[in-house]
């Protein structure tokens, strides 16, 4: 698969992605890129912002085989993985796979749930296999988690742990739409009674496992100067050495950047990395990962602004 490839298979992603969700071309675009960069996305926004519409109507589109866990105080780590139980006709015992035995994993307000059942998705989302009574059951290449969770929330809700945030790629602020898109969502969707499904608004498969691989390995032919990677280890390193952050970005942060800065270029018909590519990636990659000093927190000043000026400050190459 060639890059215009990619590019002509994303055009008809979005275009099935548009026929159910209206706005959010941004946030689509994320996805687009954290899937053919092997990340994983956390959406965060306010209730009924389609986070989890867009999520299924994205899975839609591309043919995987397609799981949604909806996360509660009472779920247990078993009832993600799965377990081997004891079969009493054969004396056997069998495995009952789990939801989290698929392609696109919807992990719906995953912040319900404690912190002991939200890291049974650890190793399935760094290794992409599950281990279960000591022996490892493969995930495929492409499983990606897709998460949602509400900022507003504080009664009921459990912080995700650092260590799971950096497994993600991106965290996507949703926003509330414009006041056209929201008048288009309120005459498209007001005369419809009942959940919108994305096979009632016509979304098809215009993608499988093959072709996002194939895609996937196109991107992989995407040059990244050393010029480029210099920027990114500078920014990232930049994220340690500052006052206002009491923890910065890890290395793993650095190689995501690079890797879905290469994807943002292949969607633009690009086989070279820019530095502009760092800089309107870096928001959505660093945010989740940055925690702000307690003078920082004292002074008010917040994730989002920081990052920025850090993009700012760190030199890019010419």
């Amino acid at each position: 698969m060639t890059l215009a490839d990619v590019g002509q298979l994303a055009a008809r992603i979005r275009a099935e992605v548009g026929k159910g969700v209206i706005g959010q071309t941004e946030t689509v675009d994320s996805l687009l890129i954290a899937l053919l960069a092997q990340g994983h996305v956390l959406l965060e926004g306010p209730p009924g912002t389609a986070k989890t519409f867009l999520a299924q109507c994205f899975a839609a589109s591309l043919g995987l085989d397609f799981s949604r866990i909806q996360f509660t105080p009472d779920l247990m780590p078993g009832d993600i993985l799965g377990s081997n139980l004891f079969n009493f006709q054969t004396s056997q015992f069998t495995l009952t796979r789990g939801p989290i035995f698929c392609e696109l994993l919807l992990a719906d307000e995953i912040n319900r749930t404690p912190p002991k059942t939200q890291a049974a998705l650890l190793e399935a989302m760094q290794e992409r296999r599950v281990t279960l009574d000591g022996t490892a059951h493969t995930l495929p290449a492409h499983f990606l988690v897709v998460a949602t969770q509400n900022p507003i929330e504080s009664q009921g809700v459990y912080p995700l742990p650092e260590a799971q945030l950096d497994r993600f790629l991106f965290k996507l602020l949703v926003p509330y739409p414009t006041s056209e898109e929201e008048a288009r969502i309120v005459a498209t969707f007001g005369e419809r009674a009942g959940p919108s499904r994305p096979a009632d608004l016509g979304i098809a498969a215009v993608a499988d496992a093959a072709g996002i691989a194939a895609a996937a390995l196109a991107v992989k032919s995407v040059t990244l100067a050393e010029s480029v990677v210099d920027y990114v280890v500078r920014l990232v390193r930049a994220t340690r050495e500052s006052a206002d952050l009491a923890s910065g970005a890890s290395p793993r942060a650095a190689v995501l950047l690079a890797n879905a800065a290469r994807a943002r270029a292949a969607l633009e018909g690009r086989g070279y990395v820019l530095p502009d590519d760092i800089k309107a990636l870096a928001p959505a990659v660093l945010r989740h990962r940055l925690l702000l000093s307690p003078a920082a927190e004292i002074e008010g000043k917040q994730v989002e602004a920081l990052v920025g000026e850090l993009v700012e400050a760190t030199e890019a190459p010419r």
